[in-house]
């Protein structure tokens, strides 16, 4: 669905972490959203916050009032996890995300961390630093506009875009130690760069376990880079001499109820990649085990970051991606989530015996 691809959710999508290294130290709180809330109501979470819009925050360091605040909050009765994230920037704002796991909430699991010798060349580590630095300046500047079409990502930025043509060449010649180092290196950062360069190698689908193993990883920025990759791979434009990457889309679901604020995010780009293309059993899934969440989430206040979770409701209610494209630039977001909520339910695909 190219045309529904707007800047502002490419903004959103685009970091590989939720903040870090921006010139200011502190900014201004523009928005502060929740998730996870089904008993706990939205007024008793904000009283227990020690924080409040128009504050300001600190990027690199989170404040002790956040973590005072997921202490009060987990104080309350029937909360089992608090999790606060920052996110740079809407509007020049930060972004105070609130994550809530109430108690019978889903629970993802993930395996214990590896502990394997396995490490990254240091011209590949260098080149990550390159590309992280570059990022960030990009964001800043507005100037975070890429190209996903071969299944991985080239920036429109000149700075940005000369690491990512690096990687290009270090996954061609290091595919096999990317997968090692993805799967068993004892240090998460060398973990999370390998997520990102491994997207890189000529033949996407012969990675594409690697990374949804990456994604049952401990460390979210381990998880977050595994995600961004497969969004990457799920956006890369069909051409006839090349297949469409095959991704499974179970693992995203599950993460649309996870209390870390990358997770959801990214897992609601990818989905919003994978039901581009008609599929039944996905939209069926995504209806019975979602909806809630999905809901939340296009509700949050930061566009970029409600706007996949509003395409998958809108393509839930059966709405052409036309006609979304329509109610979203209408501000039509409610009218969307009331129609997704009282669609008829879906039903998988019945697989004829041979």
């Amino acid at each position: 669905m190219e045309g529904v691809r707007t800047a502002s959710w490419l903004c959103a999508l685009l970091a590989l972490a939720p903040v870090g290294g921006f010139a200011a130290d502190e900014l201004q709180i523009g928005i502060i959203d929740f998730y996870g809330l089904r008993k706990l109501s939205p007024q008793k979470a904000r009283q227990a916050l020690t924080f409040k819009e128009g504050d300001t925050v600190a990027l690199l360091e989170p404040p002790a009032a956040l973590h005072e605040s997921e202490q009060r909050l987990e104080a309350l009765r029937g909360v089992v996890h608090a999790k606060t994230n920052t996110v740079c920037c809407d509007d020049g704002k930060a972004i105070v995300y609130v994550g809530i796991q109430e108690k019978n909430a889903p629970v993802i699991q993930f395996r214990e961390a590896p502990r394997g010798t396995e490490r990254l060349p240091e011209d590949m580590v260098q080149a990550g630093e390159e590309f992280s630095r570059a990022l960030q300046a990009a964001v800043e500047a507005g100037n975070a506009g890429e190209d996903d079409s071969e299944g991985h990502a080239l920036a429109r930025d000149p700075a940005v875009r000369a690491p990512q043509e690096a990687f290009i060449m270090y996954a061609q010649r290091e595919s096999q130690l990317l997968r090692q180092v993805l799967r068993n290196s004892s240090l998460a950062t060398e973990r999370a760069l390998a997520a990102q360069i491994i997207g890189y190698v000529p033949d996407k689908q012969s990675v594409v376990d690697d990374l949804v193993y990456g994604m049952s990883d401990p460390d979210e920025n381990v998880r977050n880079n595994s995600m961004r990759t497969l969004l990457v791979f799920a956006h890369a434009a069909p051409r006839p001499a090349r297949a469409r990457i095959q991704i499974p889309f179970a693992p995203f679901i599950a993460f649309l109820d996870s209390p870390v604020w990358s997770d959801r995010n990214k897992a609601s780009g990818a989905l919003m990649q994978l039901t581009r293309t008609p599929n039944p059993e996905l939209l069926a899934s995504l209806q019975r085990g979602a909806l809630v969440s999905l809901t939340e989430m296009a509700r949050w206040k930061s566009a970029g970051h409600a706007f996949p979770s509003f395409v998958i409701l809108a393509r839930i209610a059966g709405y052409s991606d036309d006609d979304l494209r329509q109610a979203w630039r209408n501000g039509e977001r409610e009218k969307v989530i009331r129609a997704a909520e009282r669609a008829k339910p879906l039903r998988k695909p019945v697989k004829k015996k041979n």
